[in-house]
């Protein structure tokens, strides 16, 4: 396989265009720790990002950060801990997962839209991206967005790429906005309680006014000897002292929590974002995504069909990791079959090439969605060149 590694945006525009008269279709590299994300690429050479590389922007007061995509995760994260602030969405990072090498990029994280648990709270990665520039099919290059959150106009195209899995532009740089970092956090801990009462416990916290920013529900087949119930806070010491007594009072009914901090607790939270408790099985992974209350009800339709499965719950119920052996097309289907009456919508994260060239690795779309996606797809890159199946078969 042919890999081009640009070094300038207009090194990038020439490798689309010299693609696009040859007809050869590109899948698109960053750091190479989610290639194993969507459906196998469909692709004789790869266009990556490794050579763009850099903070282009930092303005601590202003709160905004901008680099090029090929940048380390890592180094966006270090160069803003630094000023004691921080990328509000906590990216997941797949190595794990994956079992993948190489370093977590920051233009994969706005390509994938990739969060971890405190987006219940503090949104997703597409919520504090304001700005990219990138390549788009016919090799051209485009900027949307700015420095600032109201320097948008026309189409808001900043939030239509994030997600878009490098299939309508190879992005050459992102901006992100950018918080403080809490002075201290601590995590309230139940334990032994059952899927049902756990979400309805986290349901709970959420809709009070003492501002959990993660909530997640570990069911005894993953957390160990029993379950456990966990609620995240963040901010000020005082400020954590006050809604920690509030929630424990306002939780009475479901026990006395342990109040927990330090290591133990952040590992633990690490392990929920990057779904580690599947790390190293050879089982697929699927990502639930429906009304948090509906989490248990779906994973009790699946286990009663797949009675392997295994789950846990982030964003208060409303993603739940599942891992079930690896069917293939009748796990969707039952994983599917079983959402269906309550409105979610399940992608397939890991398994085996064969699986995921075979089933829908994203949730089918309806078919005026579809022609609207395909639409957007002609639209941003009509030669078809960039990850040809990727998310959608055909498109």
């Amino acid at each position: 396989m042919i890999i081009h590694t640009p070094t300038t945006e207009a090194q990038a525009c020439a490798v689309v265009k010299s693609v696009v008269d040859s007809a050869v279709p590109l899948t698109l590299r960053g750091g190479g720790t989610r290639s194993a994300l969507g459906r196998p690429a469909q692709a004789a050479s790869t266009l990556s990002s490794a050579g763009l590389t850099g903070i282009t922007l930092y303005e601590p007061a202003e709160m905004v950060i901008a680099a090029r995509a090929g940048t380390p995760l890592a180094l966006v994260q270090e160069t803003l801990a630094e000023r004691s602030q921080m990328l509000p969405f906590e990216p997941m990072d797949h190595r794990a997962l994956y079992g993948s090498e190489g370093e977590p990029t920051i233009g994969a994280v706005a390509a994938c839209n990739i969060s971890g648990p405190r987006r219940i709270n503090a949104g997703a990665a597409r919520d504090s991206l304001i700005g990219v520039r990138l390549v788009n099919g016919r090799g051209e290059m485009i900027k949307s967005g700015g420095r600032v959150m109201k320097n948008v106009t026309g189409l808001d195209l900043v939030k239509l790429l994030s997600g878009s899995h490098g299939t309508l532009g190879f992005l050459t740089e992102v901006t992100f906005r950018v918080l403080p970092r809490p002075e201290r956090i601590a995590t309230l801990q139940w334990r032994g309680l059952s899927d049902e009462v756990g979400v309805a416990l986290l349901a709970k916290a959420l809709g009070s006014p003492f501002e959990p920013m993660a909530a997640a529900h570990l069911p005894a087949r993953i957390a160990g000897e029993e379950a456990l119930t966990l609620l995240r806070l963040e901010n000020f010491s005082d400020s954590i002292d006050y809604r920690a007594a509030e929630l424990a009072l306002l939780l009475g009914d479901y026990g006395t929590p342990d109040l927990l901090e330090g290591t133990a607790p952040a590992e633990l939270w690490v392990d929920i974002r990057d779904a580690t408790f599947f790390a190293g099985s050879d089982e697929a992974v699927w990502r639930l995504s429906l009304a948090p209350t509906s989490g248990p009800e779906a994973a009790a339709a699946i286990t009663q069909m797949i009675p392997a499965a295994r789950c846990f719950y982030d964003w208060g119920g409303g993603l739940v990791w599942l891992a079930v052996p690896a069917y293939g097309d009748a796990a969707a289907a039952v994983i599917r079959t079983a959402l269906k009456p309550l409105g979610g919508h399940a992608t397939l994260v890991r398994a085996p090439d064969a699986i995921r060239a075979g089933v829908d690795v994203f949730q089918p779309l309806a078919e005026p969605l579809m022609r609207v996606t395909a639409g957007i797809k002609q639209s941003f890159d009509p030669a078809g060149i960039f990850e040809p199946g990727r998310i959608y078969a055909g498109i």
